[in-house]
């Protein structure tokens, strides 16, 4: 009848089951995200503690329970889970709205180049990326406003005291307008172009800016980037060069 006598290594085995199954009602009820971790934790040292002693009750107990560790898991961390995917969804929707946004935005832009050319309207309209340009900023007018058809064909009038320099885009915004910016010095181009497409050479040889001229006197519509300029575009390439350069 010694077999019915517990060994001390047995008793040790059912108090730390007794004590597991406590503790996992214990946490299921509470379903708090620390504490579930502490929880698996637990688990995860009873199991390695029960190996070690050969605590053959506990090892099968624990040999059941990773078994179905991962449904466990989806159980206890639901609402944490929920949490996760419902955040990932917002931000994906912020993102979204930010990208149309974005979008339309330049489609004013688009819609406001297209009507200069049509009208022969000079201007001159450089769009920052990565570069600060600040230093030239600083030669203009600040107003950060929306980027607006309306308001560009203001500023651009020339009977405003506006429409002189450059209009520097940063972020969706019209920082900056009247901007005096430097003039490329390349002899090539010195001799060919003047000051509007020279300028926007220039700001281009010196920052990775993007600029858009329209010419007062044809009308055309032209691009520079790198302090390279590309001449007589349609509307729709001009599309593809904002696209490529900055959405």
């Amino acid at each position: 009848m010694s077999f019915l006598i517990p060994k001390i290594t047995d008793v040790i085995d059912i108090l730390m089951v007794s004590f597991l199954l406590y503790r996992l009602i214990f946490l299921l009820k509470k379903t708090g995200g620390f504490q579930v971790i502490l929880g698996f934790g637990l688990v995860l040292l009873l199991y390695f503690t029960a190996s070690v002693l050969n605590l053959s009750m506990m090892t099968s107990f624990l040999k059941l329970l990773k078994d179905y560790w991962v449904i466990a898991f989806i159980i206890i961390f639901h609402p944490e889970i929920r949490n996760l995917f419902s955040r990932l969804v917002r931000n994906r929707d912020l993102m979204s709205v930010f990208k149309d946004t974005k979008k339309k935005i330049y489609s004013r832009l688009l819609n406001t180049v297209s009507i200069m050319s049509f009208r022969k309207i000079g201007a001159l309209i450089v769009i920052e990326n990565n570069g600060k340009l600040d230093d030239y900023v600083e030669s203009g007018e600040t107003i950060d406003a929306w980027i607006s058809t309306k308001l560009l064909l203001t500023i651009f009038n020339s009977k405003t005291i506006l429409h002189d320099g450059a209009v520097i885009i940063r972020k969706e915004r019209i920082l900056a307008v009247k901007v005096v910016l430097p003039l490329s010095e390349n002899i090539g181009y010195t001799q060919k172009f003047g000051t509007r497409h020279l300028a926007a050479i220039g700001i281009t040889e010196k920052s990775d800016a993007f600029a858009i001229v329209v010419s007062e006197e044809t009308g055309r519509i032209s691009v520079a980037k790198n302090g390279i300029i590309s001449t007589d575009l349609t509307i729709d390439e001009l599309s593809q060069k904002i696209k490529d350069e900055t959405i």
